[in-house]
């Protein structure tokens, strides 16, 4: 029966001193405080919403003790303790939850949605998942670069469930990255309990299934949980791996404090109450004689005393004054282009051959930089893009993928944050859909969020033209186009394809670089044979006439020259715009102003393409200025079909000639 000085929990302080026994106990103790703290201030309507971790502390802090300060830590909602047992200091943090400049997001999201790296802290985005493949890209870099460190990285039971936990997993454990999962198991995912989420016994099962050691440890003993973590992260520095660890604990508060507790039966939070890890690890000190009461009052005046202190700090601190500029400036890392002339002679190469040279030389450059995807190491890439790169740079930078697009997408995330560069060739743009978010909620926002750059290039091999059906010839790019804070790269001629490439890899930014493989082996021309960039944002004229302008991009840049050509008495402007994002729009004002006419080619379908976005923005700017109506030219409504005779139906390609005329009849 436990009693007032009985413990619930079987403790085993091993060979640990007193000094780190109580530090333990310290480091419990002042999450718990600030807790406590902020339930007062959320009743008083001074923070907004409250993700408690009330009876979890151990878990938190017994595993941050356990990594070495330099060593990264991706916490979840209820890791409060991550933060605190790193030293944040106290002001900071209150001011990020009053959404103060003072935090670390600028007011521009909350609680623990943010990330630090004077701390090695990288926050989590409420999809959950993408931050386990992110640990995997961190361990990945720590592994290239000897750096002998192990990567920490928190999920709840519920997040077991997504599908990036499995992509995650079996990637570490394919690449024996030193990763520590650390699982959270507190009985609920919001309300919803254990047995309707999954059916193993228990979650470290899992770990067997992907070949990677795994251990069930009581959440709620500090103990247990720094002994056993210390042990295995000095294990993993030596000898690189994955381990996952299923932590036993119970949430005793709300998912977040509006949902409350009532779907727990009282008798499970009495029983869990009786198991909390700090009044339990009070008792075991004050029996044990390295804690008395004097001591642990002392200890709670001090921290609390901290807690008023930086409350009226963050308290003090100005409210944010909203500011377009410094909005719109965040959204991308500031970047100081280069730009490099081609210095050597020109040879005709493919489409294809530019964007291999522009890769090769890229890592010939870029000592940093890994190419990650399928089979794009010893085959070459399903193009033969990568073909010989292996010989040239290694398997540990050209890296062969399980099919498994999102955890690959967050590795590139990972290997960012690590201080690396990172290419990820999606097979085809068509999969990008298998890690859809990881592209538009983590990388896109993270330099916004918390000042974090993506320097990720996603290829996109896309585009119809060749029979390959509705899964491999879409081309995607309007998904990417209309979110903030990526950058997209969509050339027409090999010399383009090259700079383009250099200027993406170079870029600190998220790029999606579409390739049309329509292109691929049927265009050729002069490019030089050494290393150059080209600038984004600057459209190409090809063509020039005073009677329409022509913009398009990709294949329709060549279906326009052909229009052209037959029919030499159109006197064009023809653009090829080269990047989306950012966006020539001089280039496209300028003609317009002199042509008075317009007419816009996409591959693409027509309902929200990007060559809706261009018609509106012309009709607003040069509205005074058109002689007829912006006129967009776009393939069906349909999917992409297989045979031939389908998909000529389908392409803008046939149709844009008798738009032309229409356009200059007007």
């Amino acid at each position: 029966m436990l009693t007032p000085t009985k413990s619930a929990i079987k403790y085993d302080k091993k060979n640990l001193d007193n000094k780190t026994l109580l530090q333990l106990y310290k480091n419990m103790l002042k999450p718990r405080l600030i807790e406590e703290k902020m339930l007062i201030l959320l009743r008083q309507g001074k923070v907004s919403k409250w993700f408690s971790g009330i009876g979890q502390e151990a878990i938190s802090v017994g595993v941050t003790m356990a990594l070495q300060p330099e060593e990264y830590i991706l916490p979840m909602h209820r890791n409060l303790g991550v933060f605190t047992t790193r030293e944040i200091p106290l002001s900071r943090l209150f001011s990020q939850w009053q959404g103060k400049a003072n935090g670390f997001t600028k007011g521009r999201d909350r609680s623990f949605h943010f990330g630090t790296q004077e701390f090695h802290i990288v926050g989590m985005i409420s999809h959950l998942g993408p931050q386990l493949g992110v640990a995997d890209g961190i361990a990945l870099a720590s592994k290239l670069q000897n750096k002998n460190q192990v990567t920490a990285v928190f999920t709840g039971e519920g997040g077991t469930s997504e599908g990036d936990f499995h992509e995650a997993l079996n990637v570490a454990a394919v690449w024996q990255l030193p990763v520590i999962f650390c699982i959270e198991n507190n009985g609920y995912g919001l309300s919803t309990p254990t047995n309707e989420q999954y059916y193993c016994k228990d979650l470290a099962d899992r770990g067997k299934g992907y070949g990677i050691e795994s251990f069930i440890l009581d959440g709620n003993n500090i103990l247990e949980v720094y002994g056993k973590i210390s042990k295995l992260a000095e294990s993993v520095r030596k000898r690189s791996r994955p381990i996952l660890i299923e932590f036993k604990t119970f949430r005793m508060r709300g998912h977040e404090e509006a949902s409350g507790t009532k779907y727990v039966p009282q008798e499970l939070i009495a029983e869990w109450e009786a198991k909390d890890p700090i009044n339990n690890y009070r008792k075991y000190l004050l029996n044990l004689g390295v804690l008395n009461t004097t001591t642990d009052e002392e200890m709670h005046h001090a921290i609390k005393a901290e807690i008023d202190k930086a409350l009226q700090t963050a308290g003090a601190e100005e409210a944010i004054i909203a500011d377009e500029s410094i909005e719109l400036n965040d959204v991308y890392k500031s970047h100081e282009y280069q730009h490099i002339e081609p210095q050597s002679k020109q040879e005709e190469i493919r489409f294809i051959d530019a964007i291999s040279q522009g890769l090769r030389q890229s890592m010939q450059r870029h000592e940093d930089l890994v190419i990650m995807g399928q089979d794009v190491a010893e085959y070459g890439g399903v193009f033969k893009i990568t073909e010989g790169f292996v010989e040239e740079f290694g398997n540990h930078r050209v890296r062969n993928t399980p099919i498994c697009e999102s955890a690959i997408i967050e590795a590139g995330m990972g290997l960012s944050i690590a201080g690396m560069k990172a290419v990820v060739e999606m097979q085809f743009a068509d999969f990008v859909t298998s890690g859809f978010n990881p592209i538009v909620n983590y990388l896109a926002k993270s330099h916004y969020r918390w000042n974090q750059n993506a320097d990720v290039v996603v290829r996109m091999p896309c585009g119809a033209g060749v029979a390959a059906g509705p899964f491999h010839s879409q081309t995607n790019e309007a998904w990417f186009t209309k979110t903030p804070g990526l950058k997209v790269v969509y050339p027409a001629f090999p010399y383009d394809a090259k700079g383009l490439l250099a200027t993406a890899i170079n870029d600190p930014n998220p790029v999606l670089y579409f390739e049309h493989k329509a292109l691929y082996r049927s265009i050729r021309q002069e490019v030089p044979t050494d290393y150059f960039t080209i600038p984004f944002g600057k459209a190409a004229l090809l063509k020039e006439g005073e009677s329409v302008t022509i913009i398009t991009y990709g294949a329709g840049v060549h279906w326009a020259l052909d229009t052209l050509e037959k029919n030499e008495d159109i006197a064009a402007d023809l653009i090829d715009l080269r990047t989306l994002q950012p966006l020539d729009t001089e280039a496209i004002f300028t003609s317009v102003k002199k042509t008075g006419r317009v007419i816009i080619l996409q591959e693409d379908s027509m309902f929200g393409g990007i060559a809706s976005d261009l018609s509106a923005m012309i009709m607003e700017t040069c509205f005074e200025y058109l002689d007829a109506p912006v006129k967009r030219v776009a393939s069906m409504e349909t999917p992409i079909p297989f045979i031939n005779q389908l998909e000529d139906q389908y392409l803008s390609k046939g149709k844009f000639e008798k738009a032309l005329r229409e356009v200059l009849a007007y």
